[in-house]
């Protein structure tokens, strides 16, 4: 499940800092998230161009339903809107947009959104969108065990798609964390065992096209060695 391809990027992305970056100005944290979302539109234009080939945003942990409810709730308001407008838009530019995490929790109106979505933009080839709701890592591993618990010889690669509910995709080539944080917070635990990490102290709305491309370039500069040993010293 390794992708050493650089034109075919597997990027995770942990968007960090929308509520930060509001209360800076004074204003409510809902407009954080307003700004957030913003910074997806951008990002998900600019990627394939980048040479990522699938794109995953971390939305919303299991663990973020411990927040106060009214901003649970905006939230929740302000992501199907934005799968709901953004479809149509997603389809028109070869962008697939699939959902990872659990559904039967968030709000019926959400989960039907994602559903039209996700069918809607089912050709798209240019970019893989993923985005990771109500998730949790460390669930989605238990859940692949419980599944497979009995099963005789259970290799990697077999576990590794119950992992990702079905999906054969590459392993997380770079994860970029925003927000100055420097912790995985339960996300992608099992697909980023050899992901390239890289934290930045902007907050997520103000993380733009050249930060990603500079990141990417950090991440083209390095050498990935999967446990092996670097070019020069196997010379």
């Amino acid at each position: 499940m390794q992708s050493t391809l650089h034109n075919n990027i597997h990027l995770a992305i942990i968007m960090d800092g929308n509520g930060r970056w509001a209360l800076r100005r004074g204003w409510p944290r809902a407009a954080g998230h307003r700004a957030g979302v913003r910074t997806v539109r951008r990002l998900v234009k600019a990627a394939p161009d980048c040479g990522v080939g699938v794109l995953t945003l971390y939305a919303f942990s299991s663990d973020n339903w411990r927040r106060p409810a009214a901003e649970v709730a905006a939230l929740m308001e302000l992501l199907r809107r934005y799968v709901s407008a953004e479809a149509p838009r997603l389809a028109e530019a070869g962008v697939r947009l699939t959902a990872i995490g659990r559904r039967d929790r968030v709000p019926t109106g959400l989960a039907d959104a994602i559903a039209a979505a996700e069918a809607r933009t089912l050709g798209g080839e240019r970019l893989h969108l993923r985005i990771a709701l109500d998730y949790s890592a460390r669930d989605a591993i238990l859940l692949a065990a419980a599944k497979l618990a009995g099963v005789p010889d259970v290799g990697r690669e077999v576990f590794g798609r119950h992992v990702t509910g079905g999906q054969a995709l590459p392993d997380v080539d770079l994860l970029i964390r925003t927000g100055g944080e420097r912790r995985l917070s339960d996300f992608l635990l099992w697909e980023s065992a050899y992901a390239e990490l890289w934290f930045t102290d902007r907050l997520w709305p103000d993380f733009d096209q050249d930060d990603l491309r500079a990141a990417l370039a950090d991440f083209r500069a390095r050498e990935r060695r999967f446990g092996g040993l670097s070019t020069a010293a196997a010379a």
